[in-house]
């Protein structure tokens, strides 16, 4: 589903505009963003928990070159979904 697809579902769902749905998307996926940056987790129960993970920097390999590399540390989004969710798949 895309974000255009949500936006429509929600204001037929629930009697608003296209512009009220939109707003309503856009201020959740920003109150998600923060809450992570402010406390690396962001739980929905029932739906799921999305968590900040750490990757360590390690070496790696240029698939072109063969060349040795190094990778930096950095910070990836991960998402476990809920009990909830997970008997309804």
């Amino acid at each position: 589903m895309s974000k255009k697809s949500l936006v429509d579902v929600l204001a037929k769902k629930n009697g608003l505009s296209l512009k009220d749905a939109g707003a309503a998307v856009d201020r959740i996926v920003e109150t998600i963003s923060k809450e992570l940056k402010k406390s690396q987790r962001f739980s929905l129960p029932g739906f799921g928990t999305f968590s900040v993970s750490k990757r360590a920097a390690r070496k790696g390999r240029n698939p072109r070159t063969g060349e040795a590399i190094k990778i930096k540390a950095s910070k990836g989004v991960r998402f476990k979904a809920g009990a909830t969710l997970k008997g309804g798949l």
